[in-house]
């Protein structure tokens, strides 16, 4: 490893940067001051007209329904306020203790499995190299894609299986928002 290094290390300070195509700059016009002033005035004139009519137009603002709390609520926020108990230490320092132990589980868990891959790869690998020096149109026929497999498509039981005798909504859609013009 020492003997490669010797040869790599000079080339580590060569660097290459991208082609630089340039041309000299070009000479700017010489324009008559006095248009120019007359150009900015222009602008400055339209700018102010733009102001002038924005001002003089003022659009009604929307109002926000989502940000006003309704007052049954506000009325309601002692009722609604929980009293939580103070979490002792014993229990604080358990629920810590727990979730390092979960997260060092799930840790040699993904490590196995990462492990379990990486061997069913290789396997296959060998398996190829061996398949290859066997016989090539085998190797060949091994490698292509079955394209019977692609559009796959799997049945199976819900996450959460249905209730019984429960008749579900229509899904009707009635847009409520109010248009602001």
């Amino acid at each position: 490893m020492i003997g490669i290094r010797r040869f790599i290390q000079p080339l580590l300070g060569f660097h290459t940067s991208a082609v630089q195509c340039a041309e000299p700059m070009k000479k700017k016009k010489k324009m008559d001051p006095s248009i120019i002033r007359h150009r900015e005035q222009r602008k400055m004139k339209r700018i102010e007209r733009s102001i002038r009519k924005l001002e003089r137009v003022e659009r009604p603002l929307k109002p926000l329904d989502e940000t006003q709390i309704p007052l049954s609520l506000k009325y309601e926020i002692p009722i609604r306020q929980r009293q939580l108990q103070p979490i002792s230490q014993d229990i604080e320092l358990s629920q810590r203790e727990l979730l390092v132990a979960w997260s060092h589980h799930k840790q040699k868990e993904a490590e196995r499995d990462l492990a379990c891959i990486r061997k069913l790869l290789d396997a296959q690998g060998k398996a190829l190299k061996e398949l290859k020096l066997e016989s090539e149109e085998l190797y060949i026929e091994a490698t292509q894609l079955d394209l019977s497999l692609l559009p796959y498509k799997a049945v199976g039981p819900t996450r959460t299986p249905q209730i019984k005798g429960y008749d579900p909504p229509d899904g009707d859609y009635i847009d409520v928002s109010r248009k602001w013009e």
